[in-house]
């Protein structure tokens, strides 16, 4: 029987280290929230702000990461446990980026919606020079709701 469970920051990010494919853990995060089996751990998502500066209204975060250890529905479980944390600290909107290759199931299955594809790409530019360690695919972005109107 899968569980949410807390976590501290550091715990978070070296799971993440361990066991993300292609993302190192964020530099920071809001909150972050564990799965566990009952033995161990089996899944982290770490919640910050947007990373795009046009949805940091203060309203909205953004799941920067969420990684298991391929324990079947640890992910829709944790996405809908970030979803839980994020209403009861009053955020009006949650978002997350998947690749253009994952399905979304879990995000489908915790009651997210799939908004936009983007065009994916670098995020340097002349402006401001900076080393892409992230894929640069079209990605999925999806979006979740908090507003007291919808269930949980």
């Amino acid at each position: 029987m899968l569980e949410i469970v807390p976590i501290k920051q550091d715990e978070a990010k070296a799971f993440v280290k361990q066991h993300h494919r292609h993302h190192g853990a964020p530099v920071g995060s809001i909150f972050q929230v564990a799965c566990s089996d009952g033995e161990k751990i089996v899944g982290v998502a770490m919640v910050g702000r947007p990373v795009a500066r046009g949805l940091d209204d203060g309203w909205t975060v953004e799941v920067n990461r969420l990684c298991t250890d391929g324990t079947k529905n640890a992910c829709s479980k944790l996405y809908s446990a970030c979803r839980k944390v994020a209403r009861a600290l009053g955020y009006r909107k949650i978002v997350t980026y998947i690749l253009e290759s994952e399905s979304g199931t879990s995000l489908r299955a915790a009651g997210w919606t799939m908004k936009v594809k983007t065009l994916g790409g670098s995020w340097n530019c002349k402006s401001r020079p900076r080393v892409d360690k992230h894929p640069k695919q079209k990605k999925f972005k999806w979006e979740s709701s908090l507003t007291r109107t919808q269930e949980s």
